[in-house]
């Protein structure tokens, strides 16, 4: 697999203008980005209800030769389709709104948990092999959300995937629930290059607490928060390069500057790194560690363990615009804070002693200040 800058522009984030992309600001992103050297570009089939794909065609593929950049996009096939024949031509939906021709790098889009089965079930992994084989696709692989037992299941059951991407961010590194550090060994384990998505927890590692931030700060005060973070993705083996969602062009400039040439964190750093990581956990945060006893009881449906998670990565971080797009997604089905009605089930059979009902109140204000 040929070599390339570490440093993807994740499209995903993108300025807007009321509900359309800020095509002409993103123009200017991407030009820098391509001046700089950095050619890797990501998009998705969900991403802004397709509007990211489309911008594609408008920012890229009209304006620059095919050839001069790479593109990556995905394949949601639980987003909907009712068939393998509908969940199969998202492809072609994809290379419609792009008009790219072809994909340099094509995911199943979120693997992990339930969704797993429905790839299989749609014969997505065969439906995508022989258009790999065609040309319309150049290397197959998979972005994935789940614990690292079952990344192991999928690349033993699939090996014929060329890459996985992988949630990877210092914060999460020794996480177990997100469990970056057992993923990322399991990849190299069965050879996968890696495509590193999420290094700054979704702009979180970018905003933290002065007090929190003060190893970093005190080794380097005019380094940006977000530098460190992808500088320690960057530095991995075996990772292919390290996805940005960058939204106005100070974020391109910074970030292609970092990664302009990989500099690997030295031992004083890496320390630096860790007593930051040791600064998050003493921060305020609800307690919760995901048992789940509390969801099973709830007559409501309310997604509790989602909601705190949510919560916390305002309480933790203070990235308040991160945790109310975190919120609204996990429970854009149903299960929001403003369900609860006070029964008090969840409280009774809660692990941690959490006051439950407090928190969920306290949520609902922050994260759903419409409702």
């Amino acid at each position: 697999m040929t070599e390339f800058k570490k440093l993807g522009f994740g499209l995903m984030r993108l300025p807007m203008q009321g509900e359309d992309i800020d095509l002409e600001q993103v123009k200017a992103m991407a030009d820098l980005f391509l001046e700089r050297g950095f050619t890797y570009f990501d998009t998705a089939y969900g991403y802004t209800g397709g509007k990211s794909e489309m911008a594609v065609k408008e920012v890229l593929v009209k304006r620059h030769p095919r050839e001069s950049f790479l593109l990556a996009t995905k394949l949601p096939a639980w987003a909907g389709p009712k068939t393998a024949k509908e969940a199969q031509d998202m492809l072609y939906t994809s290379l419609e709104r792009t008009g790219a021709g072809y994909f340099d790098y094509y995911l199943l889009h979120s693997m992990g948990g339930n969704r797993t089965k429905v790839f299989d079930d749609f014969g997505i992994w065969s439906f995508l092999a022989q258009r790999k084989r065609e040309g319309v696709i150049r290397h197959l692989g998979f972005s994935f959300h789940d614990s690292a037992e079952a990344l192991d299941d999928i690349l033993t059951a699939h090996p014929e995937a060329d890459f996985v991407q992988l949630q990877i961010n210092y914060a999460d590194w020794d996480d177990d629930r997100i469990q970056s550090r057992r993923c990322y060994e399991v990849a190299r384990k069965h050879g996968k290059p890696i495509i590193i998505m999420e290094p700054v927890k979704g702009g979180s590692l970018a905003n933290l607490p002065a007090h929190v931030a003060k190893p970093l700060t005190d080794l380097d005060a005019g380094r940006s928060l977000s530098s460190w973070a992808l500088r320690f993705a960057a530095s991995l083996p075996g990772v292919l390069t390290v996805l940005s969602g960058m939204s106005d062009l100070g974020q391109v400039d910074d970030n292609t500057r970092t990664l302009a040439a990989v500099q690997p964190l030295t031992q004083e750093e890496r320390q630096a790194l860790l007593q930051v990581v040791e600064n998050l956990k003493t921060t305020r945060r609800v307690p919760c560690t995901d048992c789940r006893y509390c969801v099973k009881g709830c007559p409501q449906g309310v997604k509790i363990p989602s909601i705190f998670d949510a919560y916390n990565t305002y309480l933790v971080y203070n990235h308040l615009e991160g945790a109310r797009g975190s919120y609204r997604m996990r429970t854009q089905d149903g299960g929001g804070a403003r369900n609860c009605i006070a029964c008090g089930a969840c409280e009774e059979v809660c692990p941690q002693k959490i006051d439950i009902i407090h928190q969920l109140r306290e949520a609902a204000e922050m994260l759903d200040p419409q409702a």
